[in-house]
């Protein structure tokens, strides 16, 4: 019997699924796969993840706009994503957002979409995904302020690839941190050096799907059954079991998310 895994963020609405999902959802199922996180990257996937979560009960939902999809952002866009939250109980997250500095640099625009969301999650007291590549110090610098004020929502650092110096910020403002395909490659050294520190209360596996397959199947198509890599490389770093890390990060995911595995 696989140890129970919970994959923290994932995209199979992309077209690359379409062929083979139910194969797919086979495989996740196989390698104890209880629960899906799927990331929202911008509004107009919103019935499309719905549709996947009608079909696909373990499967729950985030919706937001993704800092390098800023051009989605419209004077109505945040009071799309709050009515897709209040509509459906499957979302359990605003996301995913946050900033990327290391294709555009356009700080001032991925703020400005941004913001209000981190202003939804907390009126709808719902946790945030945040995206960070090359932003670790306006990031912590946004929520650090919003913290002293009670205004910096619970959350994770999606797809971590940052220092430990920078996870010991984040984790400073109660954030979780999930690691995914990337605590796999060799030359990853300051992701492994996070995972063999991440408190074991603060940290998820996630596979972000279909990108950053884990090796040995690097540069093919990710999917959620690759996640017990994940879970294992990550295992292997902290000296545990990967049934400890199993239980351990799918306890966290669903205390995060709110994902009642028992139910599954």
């Amino acid at each position: 019997m696989p140890a129970t895994l919970v994959d923290s963020h994932c995209h199979i609405v992309f077209r690359n699924f379409d062929d083979d999902i139910d194969l797919v959802a086979q495989r996740w199922r196989d390698a104890g796969v209880r629960r899906l996180v799927h990331a929202c990257v911008e509004p107009s996937e919103i019935p499309a993840i719905r549709a996947l979560a009608d079909r696909f009960p373990e499967l729950r939902y985030s919706v937001g706009v993704h800092p390098l999809d800023t051009e989605h952002w419209q004077s109505d866009t945040a009071r799309v994503l709050r009515q897709a939250a209040i509509d459906d109980p499957r979302v359990v997250a605003i996301g995913e957002l946050g900033l990327d500095l290391f294709r555009v640099r356009n700080l001032d625009e991925q703020l400005a979409v941004l913001v209000p969301q981190l202003d939804l999650a907390v009126e709808l007291d719902l946790p945030v995904i945040i995206h960070c590549r090359d932003a670790a110090e306006p990031m912590l610098d946004l929520l650090r302020d919003r913290a002293s004020d009670q205004r910096c929502p619970r959350g994770v650092m999606h797809c971590w690839g940052g220092t430990p110096e920078e996870m010991a910020g984040f984790l400073e403002l109660g954030l979780f941190i999930s690691f995914s395909g990337t605590v796999t490659f060799p030359k990853a050294e300051a992701t492994h050096a996070c995972a063999r520190v991440v408190p074991a209360d603060r940290f998820l596996v996630e596979t972000d799907c279909p990108f950053l397959a884990p090796v040995p199947r690097r540069g093919k198509r990710n999917e959620p059954a690759f996640v017990a890599a994940v879970a294992a490389r990550v295992a292997e770093l902290r000296g545990e079991s990967l049934e400890q890390v199993a239980q351990t990060s799918s306890a966290n995911a669903a205390r995060l998310f709110g994902l009642g595995l028992d139910s599954v």
